[in-house]
């Protein structure tokens, strides 16, 4: 009965950033680089914060280092959306929101170099997620498989986390996917949604790392990741900025010029990364699994890119 609470709590939560983003006219225009073609209310996002911060506060103030990284991270987010920040401001508040999250961890009891080599791993999940979230329900979609493995994970497998922060972050991604998982978006996850997901989801398997010392749980990310790497590595080849907006990620293939439709786009990488889960909580030598499911994934990738990439030369010219 509780969680009925937080849920309309949280819906409500939502319901008033729209009066407020409607207000200040926080939209997103389409532009064409964008995946869609209305305006619509930007940073709907947020909710993820609040879910956590409402978490928070009932549990009496758990795991407070990672909370005031969220806020900070989440903060200057939202300061981007509504004006684009400097790239400087940005990257020191992700360095600071990172170190913070790496104390919440007790990882700097380890040599340094592992911190090094985890600050460029999380910044890399934050900007994959930034840069994934173009199509109405791929961010939360996404997003709520993951989480529903690591409820998985918390109460079959191994407990790392306290279970209460799996439900509100469960709920709400379900609030939003209420107003995003539809033909017709009423708002978008913006960058303060889509990075403090990912800031989220990066505490989660960062405590299910520590706890269980198992890199291969990085297979929760196995989609985006695969997703986003190649990109990467395709604008480079073509020589391009990779920092600058683009619509050449696979799901914006297959969404923009293949023309799927988005949700189905969205169904489609979060039914894939629920299935590659189910096999990976089968197998007895995980680590094999993941190099097979990176390498598999990777195939279908680049044969997809190869047989379809002229579509998006002949939209653009």
């Amino acid at each position: 009965m509780i969680y009925i609470l937080f849920l309309l709590l949280l819906f409500a939560a939502e319901m008033a950033y729209f009066r407020i983003a409607d207000y200040f006219n926080i939209i997103d225009k389409p532009n064409q680089r964008s995946s869609h073609s209305q305006v619509t209310l930007r940073g709907g996002g947020i909710i993820f914060y609040f879910g956590v911060l409402l978490y928070f506060i009932v549990s009496e103030f758990q795991y407070p280092w990672f909370f005031v990284g969220l806020t900070f991270i989440s903060a200057i987010s939202f300061a981007d959306d509504l004006k684009p920040r400097s790239s400087k401001i940005r990257l020191m508040v992700h360095l600071m929101a990172m170190l913070l999250l790496f104390y919440q961890w007790d990882l700097f009891h380890f040599p340094w170099y592992f911190t090094f080599l985890a600050l460029i791993f999380c910044i890399g999940i934050l900007n994959a997620y930034n840069f994934m979230d173009g199509i109405n329900g791929i961010t939360g979609g996404y997003s709520l498989i993951v989480t529903a493995c690591f409820y998985y994970i918390n109460n079959y497998i191994d407990a790392f986390v306290d279970n209460q922060l799996i439900y509100m972050l469960g709920l709400a991604i379900l609030v939003f996917n209420f107003f995003n998982f539809r033909t017709r978006a009423k708002c978008f996850a913006g960058d303060v949604g889509a990075i403090s997901i990912a800031f989220i989801l990066i505490f989660l398997l960062g405590k299910l790392i520590l706890k269980t010392s198992d890199f291969s749980y990085i297979i929760l990310f196995s989609l985006y990741g695969v997703d986003s790497i190649l990109t990467i590595m395709h604008r480079l080849l073509l020589k391009e900025n990779i920092f600058e907006a683009h619509r050449k990620h696979l799901f914006q293939l297959l969404a923009n010029e293949l023309k799927f439709p988005h949700l189905l786009v969205s169904a489609i990488y979060m039914f894939l990364q629920a299935m590659v889960f189910a096999g990976f909580i089968l197998v007895t030598n995980r680590m094999t699994y993941l190099v097979v499911v990176i390498l598999s994934l990777s195939i279908v990738y680049v044969v997809i890119k190869q047989k379809f990439f002229h579509l998006h030369h002949s939209v653009k010219s």
